[in-house]
């Protein structure tokens, strides 16, 4: 309740995630054989983004998010959307206003959940008999490999990947049907869950993305190593911010994976301000370090000698989007890089 119910993140702020919906609820239609007027119910819809694009399918829709504001504002943008929980109340309402759905989709939410359990029976409760659970979240594997160490933070209560998520829905009575790579969130996995007795049955290609995961033998060395990096790059990236001491240093980004960076990186010693594009943030201050956030209009204003992009994934848009900014730009992660 104190961080969902006034929530100020919205999917339209993020780079690129309107296409990616877009592809997704190609993805979804084609892949599940959805039929027009199919029931689909997004857990955690957010604004209404990924809603609009299964709608103009001629699905039915139904949104659930606790963020009160934001729901409100999707449904009087034609995406009706309950502003609660998901929780078996819920469920029940659902059941009993628009019937079982034939789809619900869990995008960047699952791996948030504390009591996971609950919440797959709740599920359970909604499915029809042939339903479809799919859940899209940040994969373990690409988070340990491409160093999207940031995205670790308090919002996110676990980090997912397929043979223990197998094992923890097996006891729920469902299988894992199919899974595909997506690229958001620096390397996420789209996971598709139906009932072991349903019509569904498991994909070939899931073979070779379970061996490829033993074979990376996460729970080995691969967690050690992969604190070694963080600690590296942490040392490197203050290495250059110490030759630049007495200019005027500009973090580009204010979201929580910043945080992340500007605490455990200890740059709240060199930034002067931060800026981001995100009018809500505009006014805001960072979580423990009060760093002032602005418009990144402001940049051209200020003329900063530098500019730290925290907000690292969108690097090349970022700096393609601000071409009047002629001072130098940091890309700490994977590696520290100057351009």
């Amino acid at each position: 309740e104190i961080v969902y119910n006034d929530y100020i993140y919205e999917t339209k702020s993020s780079s690129g995630l309107n296409r990616h919906f877009e592809q997704y609820a190609n993805d979804l239609s084609r892949n599940l054989q959805l039929e027009k007027n199919s029931f689909v119910v997004d857990i955690g819809s957010n604004d209404g983004t990924f809603l609009s694009y299964l709608s103009e399918k001629n699905f039915r829709v139904l949104g659930v998010d606790p963020a009160k504001k934001i729901a409100r504002v999707a449904s009087d943008n034609g995406m009706p959307t309950l502003p609660q929980f998901f929780d078996r109340k819920t469920a029940e309402y659902i059941l009993n206003e628009f019937g079982a759905a034939d789809v619900v989709t869990v995008n960047n939410l699952f791996a948030n959940i504390d009591d996971v359990d609950k919440f797959v029976r709740n599920v359970d409760h909604l499915l029809g008999r042939d339903g479809v659970l799919v859940i899209e979240s940040s994969y373990l594997l690409d988070l340990l490999d491409n160093m999207i160490f940031d995205f670790i933070y308090h919002e996110h209560l676990s980090y997912l990947s397929i043979i223990p998520l197998r094992r923890f829905f097996k006891e729920h009575g469902m299988q894992l049907i199919d899974v595909s790579r997506v690229g958001t969130k620096g390397g996420s996995l789209r996971y598709y869950w139906s009932r072991c007795e349903s019509k569904w049955k498991i994909k070939p290609r899931l073979k070779k993305y379970i061996r490829n995961e033993e074979k990376a033998n996460i729970n080995g060395d691969k967690i050690r190593v992969f604190g070694k990096k963080i600690d590296s790059i942490k040392t490197s990236t203050q290495e250059i911010l110490e030759k630049r001491r007495g200019q005027k240093v500009v973090g580009y980004g204010a979201s929580a994976t910043s945080t992340t960076l500007i605490s455990h990186f200890e740059l709240y010693n060199y930034l002067d301000h931060l800026v981001d594009d995100n009018p809500s943030k505009i006014g805001s201050f960072s979580p423990g370090y009060h760093i002032p956030v602005y418009s990144s209009e402001r940049i051209l204003d200020d003329s900063p000698d530098l500019i730290v992009i925290l907000a690292w994934r969108y690097a090349d848009e970022i700096i393609k989007r601000n071409p009047a900014y002629k001072g130098a730009w940091l890309v700490p992660l994977p590696s520290p890089t100057i351009y």
